[in-house]
């Protein structure tokens, strides 16, 4: 407790935790190793594509150009700005004979969010017109700027992917569908060649389409009639490591799957999908009997991310619970632990973006918006399928129906349980147990109001809005304990800073404080700081 302190606590950094000294003769090695092992200029214009991305920029007449790269490219940035610069240059003395306007080009480093997803953010910073993204994509639809992609080129042996192929697939007439991470795809059909010269006959290859919602994520099936295939028939044989979201994504569509891949250190295998979606189910649970649940913006870019947003916030509101919309950036577990009083998040982002692989070390789960829905859902109506979806592109629009049907529950469930007239208070509502420890619940609801029967016709327009009531003469029940509002709301997040946090901020931890003498810190450097006159050199 704060008044058990007899001092302040002490807010500077210790001196143990100092910047690490880097031997300037050790750091020119690992340059001179990295610089022996790069490639030549004819493989980075193939590479990057240097040649079809100047095309598709004079073809755009762009000239403003922002290039996105991912940490794992960005030594490769300044080469591509001078290639790219050059090709430009080039077409332009090709194609016209009066000298325009050069083109500018941006890097953008360090997203905003996901490397992924498109930085429409940074990229207007840089009020550019384009952008040129680089890596592997989710290939999700943007909001504002023009994009031209790129997925970059690699090389692939093809004669271990086909004894890979027939190890895993002995039999000839083995359905079969041929799919690569994007980075790989060039490859897909002349390995669906190669492997029908070896006498395989029901092969199915895939071509890149931007359809994030499809049967196969961002995949078209190059056949007659798509429509007529059934995937539950089909394998799929993956080239490369698939992200976690389209492996599970892809798990209760198709029959199997089998990853190449393309990293030498690992080994080729079949992820168990199957026990990734028991511990996905796990987190419903945990956000089933939460009574507040934190938004979690983790894109400003994906189109259609507001109306997602508005959705998502009606429904946590016809379920009775409140929700808080928040903006951080990249996630990790200290930004999100200093919001306490959440008891779980959904995340609105691309479909990739919205799965956080491994959330142990969060201080509450993390889910997408396909598990909030589910969450949502009484004990009774929720079933779990096996199928599973990551962002926000699955998200519907919440409709009146919908919010009806959710408050005319709520009215039922009272009245099967002791309700007398039209007022439902906290102790007459069903109980709640958390299915995975058995213990009732009691804040699960928190923004559950009055319920008006229906005969009245007096519903409010919003669950969850604290609103001015006509004056009614019937007898309520009053919580004991005055309840935190914020302009006339109920709010449980004020409520818990009201109650619990015993720690509000500077100053918070001491109503008195006594005057101390004034010593001297620390001095110096951030490499190396000195404590006092004594010991300065």
């Amino acid at each position: 407790m704060a008044s058990e302190l007899s001092a302040a606590p002490a807010l500077s950094t210790p001196a143990e935790h100092l910047f690490e000294h880097i031997d300037p003769v050790a750091l020119a090695a690992q340059r001179n190793e990295a610089h022996s092992k790069q490639r030549s200029d004819d493989e980075l214009r193939a590479i990057y594509e240097i040649a079809r991305t100047a095309r598709e920029i004079k073809h755009g007449g762009w000239k403003r150009i922002a290039l996105q790269f991912p940490d794992s490219m960005l030594g490769d940035a300044p080469w591509a700005v001078q290639a790219l610069s050059a090709e430009l240059a080039s077409l332009a003395e090709s194609t016209s004979a009066t000298a325009a306007k050069p083109e500018r080009i941006y890097i953008l480093a360090d997203t905003s969010y996901s490397s992924c997803c498109v930085d429409e953010i940074a990229a207007e910073h840089a009020d550019a017109d384009v952008v040129v993204h680089y890596g592997r994509s989710c290939l999700s639809p943007t909001s504002r700027l023009a994009v031209i992609y790129v997925f970059t080129k690699h090389t692939l042996d093809h004669a271990t992917a086909l004894d890979a192929f027939a190890a895993e697939f002995p039999a000839k007439d083995s359905n079969v569908i041929l799919m690569a991470d994007v980075t790989y795809q060039d490859h897909v059909p002349t390995l669906l060649a190669e492997l029908q010269a070896c006498g395989y006959t029901n092969l199915l290859a895939t071509s890149i389409i931007h359809d994030p919602t499809g049967r196969i994520p961002n995949r078209a099936i190059t056949a007659e009639d798509p429509s007529t295939i059934n995937l539950q028939d089909y394998s799929i044989f993956h080239i490369s490591t698939p992200p976690t979201a389209l492996l599970l994504a892809l798990s209760s569509r198709v029959k199997s799957l089998f990853i190449l891949p393309t990293d030498p250190t690992t080994s080729s295998s079949t992820p168990a999908a199957h026990r990734m979606l028991g511990r996905r189910y796990a987190r419903v649970l945990s956000l089933a009997t939460a009574g507040i649940i934190g938004i979690l913006v983790n894109t400003l870019s994906v189109a259609n991310y507001l109306a997602s947003i508005d959705s998502i916030r009606q429904q946590i509101a016809a379920a009775g619970k409140k929700s808080y919309t928040v903006v951080v950036g990249k996630l990790n577990p200290a930004k999100l632990a200093n919001f306490a009083e959440i008891d779980g998040w959904v995340i609105v982002g691309c479909w990739e973006s919205s799965l956080v692989e491994d959330d142990s070390m969060f201080y509450k789960p993390v889910i997408t918006p396909f598990e909030l829905d589910v969450a949502l859902h009484s004990d009774e109506t929720r079933v779990w399928t096996g199928e599973w979806w990551g962002g926000i592109e699955g998200v519907k629009p919440f409709v009146e129906k919908e919010k009806d049907e959710r408050e005319e529950k709520n009215g039922e469930e009272a009245g099967e349980h002791g309700v007398e007239g039209d007022i439902s208070d906290e102790e007459s509502e069903p109980p709640q147990f958390d299915l995975r420890t058995g213990k009732l619940v009691s804040h699960s609801r928190p923004m559950r109001r009055i319920l008006k029967t229906a005969a009245e016709g007096d519903i409010p327009a919003t669950v969850g809005e604290v609103a001015a009531t006509p004056n009614s003469s019937t007898l309520a029940l009053r919580p004991k304990a005055e309840l935190a509002t914020v302009n006339g709301v109920v709010s449980p997040g004020a409520e818990y800073l009201r109650s619990q946090r015993t720690w509000q901020g500077l100053g918070s931890d001491f109503v008195e404080e006594d005057s101390t003498v004034i010593e001297e810190g620390r001095s110096g450097v951030a490499r190396g700081y000195t404590v006092g006159a004594s010991e300065r050199t």
